[in-house]
């Protein structure tokens, strides 16, 4: 499921490894590919390598072995050069309480030597606008919610067009609906060309705003490709409507389906990998369920994600 590697990448690393004191391996060989264009979701429970990844991926970590590249220059030799074209928010952003957010702004856009001064105030007004706090630009950093902190540090990493935007959990402590305008701002973002690649741990979100996405577990990269492919690597779940639920339910049971639930007329379940479907239909009927509807549910990332890990998500990683 691997994307060829034909295509250009924005990020590509070879063998990728991170082992720190006393032997403990946080990142071990690791082969990404995003390609260029892509919004790529990377997932992975508490201790998985993630931010270790990331970390050595922007060059504030040395990888033990291995090699890495963004935006087709080796990292961490290339970094000066290269990561000015990349866009990050790592760990929640690092603020100034005492200062404005429109303040905080404009000492990140004069820390960047290729900033124009005569432009700043516009570059800042229009990243404040993006992300939604035009209103609050005037209001200490100390008074924001964390999912104000969150969305100016978006706003830090967009005073420059950008090539690159890397993005770890972008909508941590967001409502609803500020998730759903930074989830529009990524697609929007995209749509112009930036590759974004962002980690969280909302399954349905990367399912909803990501085009690729890749699985780690313990430091290992499981499986990675388009969202699409690897949500249909995973056999959905059996659905049955029928107002015969509790027959339905015997005997599917009988015929090795597992994990069954009922709810009102509806039973879902999951089928044995070697089951042909029409025979668990068959069975039904010659049983004298009335069956009003048969099939199998789309499967969802999560499910794809529970299959590779043989574990829910840990929203700690």
């Amino acid at each position: 499921m691997e994307e060829s590697v034909t295509e250009p990448a924005a990020i590509a690393t070879r063998a990728l490894t991170k082992r720190y004191r006393g032997g403990q391996t946080a990142v071990d060989r690791l082969d990404l590919f995003v390609p260029r264009g892509s919004v790529f979701g990377f997932l992975g429970p508490n201790g998985s390598g993630k931010t270790t990844t990331i970390r050595m991926l922007m060059g504030l970590v040395a990888p033990t072995s291995g090699s890495a590249e963004v935006l087709g220059a080796a990292i961490p030799g290339a970094a000066r050069r290269v990561l000015p074209r990349v866009g990050a928010l790592i760990e929640g952003p690092a603020l100034y309480g005492f200062l404005s957010g429109r303040d905080n702004l404009v000492r990140f856009d004069s820390a960047d030597p290729t900033a124009d001064p005569r432009t700043r105030a516009a570059r800042v007004g229009a990243a404040l606008d993006r992300v939604g706090l035009a209103a609050a630009a005037g209001k200490k950093a100390r008074a924001y919610s964390l999912g104000m902190k969150q969305r100016l540090g978006l706003a830090a990493a967009l005073l420059q067009p950008r090539e690159l935007l890397v993005l770890d959990e972008p909508t941590n402590g967001l409502d609803p609906q500020g998730m759903r305008e930074i989830r529009t701002l990524v697609r929007e973002l995209a749509a112009d060309g930036t590759t974004v690649f962002l980690s969280s741990h909302l399954l349905d979100e990367i399912e909803q705003v990501c085009t690729h996405a890749a699985v780690m577990a313990r430091g290992r990269l499981l499986t990675q490709g388009t969202v699409a492919a690897l949500a249909s690597s995973v056999r959905g779940r059996l659905a049955v409507t029928t107002p015969d639920t509790a027959d339905a339910v015997r005997v599917l049971k009988e015929q090795g389906v597992t994990d069954l639930v009922a709810v009102g007329d509806r039973v879902t379940g999951d089928a044995p990998g070697a089951c042909d479907l029409a025979d668990l239909n068959a069975a039904l009927v010659h049983a004298g369920v009335r069956v009003r509807a048969f099939g199998t549910e789309r499967a969802s990332l999560e499910d794809a994600f529970v299959a590779l890990t043989g574990e829910g998500f840990d929203v700690a990683g």
